[in-house]
């Protein structure tokens, strides 16, 4: 996968768009992702729904978000996030010991934040660019940065240890129709309000990765530069003179 991401980030620069290079590859990879969601994943999901009690439903993300706050915790603390690193250390013992392996959010109601990190924020976090955006098949949205980071993210699941491999991936099945029926309705409105349903959701991932990996205000939520520096901060645009304002222009 990270030896077809570099090969296709090399040769597909003739795109208008910077940030995405390979757009006409990664719209028919989207178009590809789509039918598979319409034929297997949102059926499933939305038969999940709706035969599973809300209560098991519940229980099931709360299982599989603390199994996710172990690596969290990790990359929180290489990130030298220390206040994170150690709220997602209490929410993993907390949860584990008191939730039933996690079954139960009881981290939540002691107001004991999460703090979602993965790799792919870890390397933007020290400088390394997020390069072309990307869309994998079956995993959807990417950067290649993180499409680079994801075999030590999967490598790094708690549930990759599962053995044997049937319930592996049984276990991966369940996440993945678990995490689609949460999104059922937000599938929904995008397509509802996006004229191109495909700009939206990368417009829409792309900041969303912006803000996870700068948090800081000085960053203004902006990626690293071309050669891994970081970016300079926007400089707020200069006010305009008191004169050039008619008297009844509302302050702004």
């Amino acid at each position: 996968m990270a030896a077809l991401a570099f090969a296709l980030a090399g040769c597909a620069s003739f795109n208008q768009n910077p940030r995405d290079p390979l757009e006409p590859m990664n719209r028919e990879v989207t178009k590809f992702n789509e039918g598979v969601d319409s034929i297997l994943l949102k059926p499933a999901a939305t038969v999940y729904k709706k035969a599973v009690p809300a209560m098991v439903r519940t229980g099931v993300s709360n299982f599989f978000g603390n199994l996710g706050d172990a690596w969290s915790f990790v990359n929180s603390a290489l990130q030298f996030k220390f206040q994170n690193a150690a709220e997602n250390f209490m929410r993993l013992n907390v949860n584990t010991f008191f939730g039933l392996g996690g079954i139960l959010d009881v981290a939540s109601e002691f107001n004991i934040e999460r703090h979602r990190e993965d790799f792919g924020q870890t390397l933007g976090r020290w400088g390394v660019p997020a390069g072309p955006y990307i869309v994998l098949p079956l995993l959807g949205p990417s950067t290649l940065r993180d499409t680079l980071a994801l075999p030590i993210d999967r490598k790094a699941d708690p549930v990759h240890q599962v053995d044997p491999a049937s319930a592996r991936n049984s276990l991966y099945v369940l996440h993945a129709v678990d995490v689609r029926s949460n999104l059922l309705r937000v599938g929904s409105v995008i397509d509802e309000a996006a004229l191109d349903k495909y700009s939206f959701t990368r417009e829409a991932h792309l900041q969303r990765r912006r803000a996870e990996i700068f948090e800081s205000k000085e960053s203004d939520g902006e990626e690293p530069k071309a050669d891994g520096t970081a970016a300079t901060p926007n400089a707020p645009p200069p006010a305009a003179p008191a004169a050039s304002q008619p008297a009844s222009a509302p302050a702004r």
